[in-house]
């Protein structure tokens, strides 16, 4: 999928229909977690609303995604003090389409959930770098370095 112009799809967002369309002509980050209020989420949620000015002035947006309701999403920006938007996937579609969706060990059971995941798309819409099964903790500084490299060149 790398290199490859990411298919649109249509999602919503903040209680209005959006698509990935809508992020062309800039630098879109897409990070993809488990859960609300969760430590891991936390610790990666908190990360880029520090990092979002630097995001910014990359000229990139951040949205994040997850199978979480829009009420629960509300909460968490708000807790959070999140300045970026989150899309309330409860349909999987955004999941399924960036085969996010993984079988999962937890607490001795499989069960299946959201690998914690993040892709970096061009303003041409070009899928440029994804992580996968990746730790939460220092995710956001490392998007941030190979987000300035792939802008600067």
């Amino acid at each position: 999928m790398l290199d490859k112009i990411v298919k649109d799809i249509s999602f919503e967002l903040e209680g209005q229909s959006a698509s990935l369309s809508d992020y062309r002509g800039s630098w879109l980050v897409l990070f993809f977690y488990p859960r609300d209020n969760t430590p891991g989420c936390t610790t990666e949620a908190t990360a880029f609303r520090d990092l979002s000015k630097n995001f910014q002035r990359q000229g990139a947006n951040i949205v994040g995604v997850s199978r979480d309701t829009a009420r629960s999403h509300e909460k968490f920006i708000e807790k959070l003090d999140l300045n970026f938007p989150l899309i309330a996937d409860t349909e999987e579609k955004v999941c399924l389409h960036f085969d996010v969706m993984k079988e999962k060990m937890m607490y001795g059971k499989q069960v299946r959930g959201i690998e914690r995941s993040t892709f970096i798309i061009d303003p041409d819409g070009v899928l440029r770098h994804e992580w996968r099964k990746l730790r939460a903790a220092g995710h956001a500084e490392e998007v941030l370095e190979v987000l300035t490299r792939l802008v600067t060149g």
